[in-house]
């Protein structure tokens, strides 16, 4: 929302001296986050001047449309001959009035302005558009100063803009639809700065007569629960906008169209109460307020056929839809240059209607977002008496007596309020006339009445606060509370913590102490806590880099990774929600969304990559129906937390990492390494070390397991249990998502993984190693941890550490037959081991090997 000063200054009586400075401060005291102040002299430099164009020439044989022109402006330019300006907008004629800045001026943000040759012919300044001012978004074309403009050719041009303001925009939260006005912003100023506030919505308007200004029947006082029109007739079609109020629309953002269209911008902007114009000479038949029928076409006036769903409000005629209701009008009805008659429309529409209206058809017009936010339903006479009095003023006409004023709005309910509620929950010591007073100052009603609150927690309206009477300040102590209704422009306002804000908010965010919360002894990290970190730190140690993906998939998904038909993974969490339509469902892998960001940085020039993710995947409980529904007046019982938690899908904690390209790069030092699948097994390996599990509680064996390449995946167990695979993945997967060759990747279930027990310090021994190499021969088919893990058991206590240092096969070994080389480490804690002892081991270590998978020494 951008709005001048001046406009503020009609309707609160701000300070003579209030600085930029100043009206930010009190701006955010009251909770407005506010975007910029700018004062709009200061953002100009050099002569910027009013001028009247003479003649136009057209430049032909250019790319675009180019007009060299003479300008007219005055003695400015110090000799007070015409100024010489190339110029590329079309929205201009010879006699019109411009604005010229001179060579030597600077616009917003340091375009500085000089004299130049260009398209052949010399540019000695320029015609400015809005934009180029900084006085709003309008770049179609230059700035046409209206006909009745009293400053002559020559003159400073910063009053005739409004570039003498100062322009304030604010950034509206979506509780705050009242501020996105001037009367808002006014009254929250008024607040702020404690001065006399005059409200344009207290206008005095008549009321509806028996005979309506046009007849509107409205089928759905849901979507609109009021409904109010009124004509004009005998406009006169060339009647211009005036230019104060082409200004004020200008700086809020807003082109001028024309002056019915620009008068009902005009007052949704002072008032907050968007409007629209019908030329009622267009209309068919009586008008119909009503949902739509699915599949109904309507042209907006954006020049785009929307096909409608039933959720969607229209006006129609006879004819059909006219227009999309609260969002925008149709063409068919639109105010157009011959428009004599006009029907100016108010009403009140459902905000939730609006909302996803506004989001279905991509349609956010400056009326759509206020409507979502909220609107006061007691503007819409009060908007169309400005609207007509606008109108006769500026367009002549005649306002017709009658008056149409469908009124269905139901008043706002009371809520109950224990006048000490606001110092327990903020902290501060308000007294109860205080409270009072700064409820009243928001525009609330606030009578006394019984603590319903205290007598029952699951009451928060007050149904009788017609009997109750007025505040007594002494008498709001306990057991009384107070009744208070809201004004029909806070519809925000429904519970009792929402007064509490007001209260502290009015009062100043100032005035509530900071006091840091005192940490409960004896409490750290949980051991999940623990064990996320140390798998974290451990992985980013070993090269691999944190990347947190979204956790929405799309239906395609399974299908891209190759899932079987009956895999669990399909069965997927669907959001009644989603932020995409093309991604409605939750993952229950983390590999889909892993993999997209892998892609994504590939696309971004990215070759060598290794990421990781930490996080949940969402697995739906067979049988979990809708969750009850649960108020914000109580704590639910104990059975309504069951009911609600049995239908929240299980959330296991996994963690996996993706590799592509190389995970060694090659250099002056030698040939880089490509990652593989051997690397992914390291990871998950370096995981369950990270989680406190000793080697000899992990395995690793061959397995097929999509999306992973059959011959090269490998299962995770820790225990027996499975827990995770890794791998390559499969070549029709790597196809299908456009990776690279060989991309691998490593899943782990974190939470199957067991909690690591206490471990003892290691016993040090400080005698020497015996060191002995055997190499096996097993079928080929045959996991080399198996062997280890047979050459483990079979070594005894003796046996220090195991590695494979080699893998060979040949004719020699048979068909079918591999030899697997182990280096052996054996020591003993409390001697020197003999060359008998090591040996014994050794050989009672091949001897279980060859008992339980028919390992033979290579060579015997």
């Amino acid at each position: 929302m951008r709005v001048s000063l001046s406009w503020l200054r009609e309707h609160v009586q701000l300070p003579a001296d209030l600085t930029p400075g100043d009206l930010e401060q009190a701006l955010v005291d009251l909770g407005l986050e506010v975007e910029s102040v700018v004062d709009l002299g200061a953002t100009v430099t050099g002569s910027l001047v009013v001028g009247q164009v003479l003649d136009i020439e057209e430049l032909t044989g250019f790319k675009k449309p180019i007009r060299f022109c003479r300008v007219d402006v005055g003695a400015a330019n110090g000799t007070g001959e015409p100024q010489e300006i190339v110029c590329g907008a079309r929205n201009f004629a010879p006699g019109d009035r411009v604005v010229v800045i001179l060579p030597g001026g600077v616009l917003p943000g340091g375009f500085a302005i000089g004299a130049r040759k260009t398209y052949g012919r010399n540019s000695n300044g320029m015609i400015c558009s809005a934009m180029e001012l900084g006085l709003g978004d309008d770049h179609s074309g230059i700035i046409v100063l209206p006909a009745d403009t009293p400053a002559r050719p020559g003159d400073d041009a910063r009053a005739v803009v409004g570039l003498d303001d100062v322009v304030v925009e604010i950034e509206i939260t979506p509780d705050r639809g009242y501020a996105m006005s001037v009367r808002g912003i006014a009254r929250e100023l008024s607040h702020a700065l404690g001065v006399p506030f005059h409200d344009p919505g207290l206008l005095p308007a008549p009321g509806a007569t028996a005979e309506p200004a046009y007849p509107v029947e409205v089928q759905d006082t849901v979507g609109c629960d009021r409904f109010a029109a009124r004509m004009v007739r005998g406009v006169d079609p060339t009647a211009p906008t005036p230019g104060w109020m082409q200004q004020r629309l200008t700086v809020a953002g807003i082109r001028s169209i024309s002056l019915p269209v620009d008068i009902t911008n005009y007052v949704m902007l002072e008032l907050g109460q968007p409007m629209h114009a019908f030329d009622a000479d267009r209309l068919t038949g009586p008008l119909v307020v009503r949902r739509a029928t699915a599949g109904e076409k309507l042209t907006t006036l954006d020049g785009v056929t929307r096909e409608l769903v039933a959720e969607d409000m229209v006006i129609c005629d006879d004819s059909g839809p006219i227009s999309l209701a609260a969002v925008m009008g149709g063409q068919t009805s639109e105010v157009v240059a011959g428009t004599v008659n006009v029907l100016f429309e108010a009403a009140h529409w459902d905000p939730v209607m609006v909302g996803r209206t506004a989001r279905r058809h991509k349609l956010f017009s400056e009326a759509a977002k206020r409507w979502e936010r909220g609107v006061d339903p007691a503007l819409p006479l009060v908007a169309i008496e400005r609207a007509v009095q606008l109108l006769t003023t500026h367009g002549g006409g005649t306002a017709g007596t009658e008056i149409l004023d469908l009124d269905h709005v139901r008043p706002n309910t009371p809520v109950s309020l224990p006048v000490d509620l606001p110092a327990r929950r903020i902290g501060v010591a308000y007294p109860p006339e205080r409270v009072v007073a700064l409820l009243e100052a928001v525009g609330c009603t606030v009578t006394t009445g019984p603590d319903r609150l205290a007598e029952d927690p699951g009451s928060v309206g007050v149904a009788a606060a017609a009997a109750a009477g007025p505040v007594d300040a002494a008498a709001t102590g306990g057991g009384t509370a107070l009744v208070v209704t809201p004004p029909s422009w806070r519809p925000d306002l429904t519970d009792p913590a929402d007064l509490v804000e007001e209260v502290a908010r009015l009062d100043g965010y100032n005035e509530v102490p900071s006091v840091l919360p005192v940490a409960p002894p004896g409490r750290g990290l949980t051991a999940g806590q623990r064990r996320h970190r140390s798998v974290a730190r451990a992985l980013a140690e070993q090269g691999y880099v944190e990347v947190l993906a979204y956790p929405f998939v799309s239906p395609e998904l399974p299908d891209l990774l190759g899932l079987p038909a009956d895999d669990p993974r399909r069965s997927a969490v669907r959001l009644a929600n989603p932020l995409a339509d093309t991604e409605p469902l939750m993952r229950t892998s983390l590999l889909g969304p892993l993999l997209g960001v892998l892609k994504r940085n590939l696309g971004r020039g990215q070759r060598d990559l290794a990421l990781y993710e930490i996080g949940t995947v969402f697995h739906p409980r067979a049988g979990a129906g809708t969750p009850p529904v649960m108020g914000v007046d109580r704590r639910p019982t104990d059975a309504e937390f069951a009911a609600a938690d049995a239908t929240v899908p299980d959330q296991p904690r996994h963690v996996a990492v993706v590799l592509a390209g190389d995970i060694e790069p090659g250099g002056w030092w030698g040939a880089g390494r490509a990652a593989g699948w051997a690397d992914a097994v390291e990871a998950a390996r370096v995981v369950l070390a990270a989680a406190g599990l000793s080697a000899d509680r992990v395995a690793v064996r061959s397995a097929g397991y999509a999306p992973w390449h059959p011959g090269r995946c490998a299962e995770i167990l820790v225990d027996g249990a499975v827990v995770g695979h890794a791998g390559e993945l499969h070549p029709a997967v790597v196809s299908s998502l456009e990776l690279p060759r060989r991309t691998s990747a490593m899943e782990l279930n974190l939470d199957a993984v067991p909690a690591a027990a206490t471990v003892p310090a290691p016993d040090i021994s400080g005698f020497p190693p015996a060191l002995i190499d055997v190499a096996l021969v097993v079928d080929a088919d045959t996991p080399a941890a198996d062997v280890q893990r047979a050459l483990v058991d079979g070594a005894g206590d003796l046996l220090e550490a195991v590695r494979l240092f080699d893998v060979y096969a040949s004719a020699q070994l048979g068909e079918g037959r591999k030899s697997l080389a182990y280096k052996l480490t054996f020591r003993a804690p409390d001697r020197t081991l003999t060359v008998e002892e090591a040996v014994a081991a050794r050989d009672a270590a091949v001897a279980e090997a060859a008992a339980r998978l028919g390992a033979t020494l290579r060579g015997a």
